[in-house]
């Protein structure tokens, strides 16, 4: 008898993000394109996985609405309304990665980033962690590849070529190294 594993792959095509003012407190939703045309701050939050001193980062897939092909952190995505970001970490997690794992936030930071197709990124980030050496299944419509690369030379890549890696990804990743080292 033939053994059979599947995974159903979940493309982040949620419509809505969740708005926020700038202490983090509700203040609706919107759709999620308008959100990223006209800079409206909203919820959103990026998994770092890591393990002896290698972090494991996805190029984004070619067909992502802005930064495709960029390098960046194991997961990120937005929160549901009503959906915690640790709930939301954990199932974006698994749905872009095929990782089931606890995961640790933190910290979090707000910033603004443009695009040359005229789509900005205004988000509060929650950055949460993991410590994982297991297996992976990448859904294909969100991560065009993954590798694994040394804390060091991922540091000197980034400072050498900066224009490869998405700009929440550079903000966040000297103090998640510190953090978790």
């Amino acid at each position: 008898m033939l053994a059979f594993s599947y995974k159903i792959f979940y493309t982040d095509n949620m419509s809505e993000v969740v708005l926020i003012d700038l202490n983090d407190k509700e203040i609706g939703t919107c759709e999620k394109m308008k959100a990223h045309q006209q800079a409206l701050l909203h919820r959103a939050f990026s998994v770092f996985i890591y393990h002896d001193h290698k972090m494991c980062i996805q190029k984004r897939a070619l067909n992502k609405y802005h930064c495709p092909g960029l390098w960046t952190n194991t997961c990120c995505s937005h929160p549901k309304m009503n959906e915690s970001y640790h709930d939301a970490a954990k199932r974006r997690l698994f749905e872009e990665c095929g990782i089931i794992c606890e995961v640790e936030e933190i910290f979090h930071f707000t910033y603004f980033a443009s695009f040359p197709n005229g789509l900005c990124e205004y988000e509060r980030d929650h950055v949460f962690v993991a410590d994982y050496n297991g297996k992976m299944i990448i859904d294909p419509e969100e991560i065009e590849e993954i590798k694994w690369i040394d804390f060091s030379d991922l540091l000197e890549d980034v400072r050498i070529h900066p224009k490869e890696y998405t700009p929440w990804f550079i903000t966040a990743l000297d103090k998640v190294i510190e953090r978790i080292k």
